[in-house]
């Protein structure tokens, strides 16, 4: 008899191979997910700057329109296009006012001045709070150490007890 020599079957260098298919180990594995979850954890403060970026940019807004409001009620009271019957400092007795308008003087009658659409809620007051009630008011007759409401509005801010990525706290804004 004549015998061949067949070269010897390759061995299998794990129990994956032997099925033909290649897989990570557990070590590699977890040395993925913690490489990710620091990169995730790395995202998130970035993420959470940008968020609060955008609601200082909206608080900024908001405070300028409704000043820019209020300012061109005192103006047209001033110039006397309002009818008579506020209050005597010549700014609007409330937010609400500048929203649903008020008189004008008797030379147009029955037309309405308006100033403001609507009233922008303090992006951030809680959720829960109405527009009107998320910002605070100061009256004519407040000094500015201590605003206060009083029997009209001469400038709003904001009840947040937060400080702004500036250092300056939302309510000095």
């Amino acid at each position: 008899m004549h015998r061949t020599l067949c070269p010897p079957l390759p061995r299998p260098r794990s129990t994956a191979s032997v099925s033909g298919i290649d897989g990570f180990t557990i070590i590699e594995l977890v040395v993925v997910l913690v490489v990710l979850s620091v990169l995730a954890l790395s995202v998130l403060p970035v993420a959470e700057l940008s968020v609060r970026r955008a609601k200082e940019r909206e608080l900024k807004a908001d405070l300028v329109e409704m000043r820019g409001a209020i300012d061109a009620y005192k103006r047209a009271y001033d110039d006397k296009k309002i009818a008579p019957g506020g209050p005597v400092s010549g700014y609007p007795p409330s937010l609400q006012a500048l929203v649903d308008g008020v008189s004008a003087a008797e030379g147009q009658a029955g037309a309405k001045l308006y100033f403001l659409r609507r009233i922008p809620r303090d992006p951030f007051a809680a959720a829960a709070s109405a527009p009107q009630e998320s910002w605070g008011l100061r009256s004519y007759a407040s000094p500015p150490e201590r605003p206060a409401p009083g029997a009209d509005v001469y400038d709003v801010y904001s009840l947040s007890a937060q400080t702004g990525l500036n250092g300056i706290a939302y309510r000095q804004w």
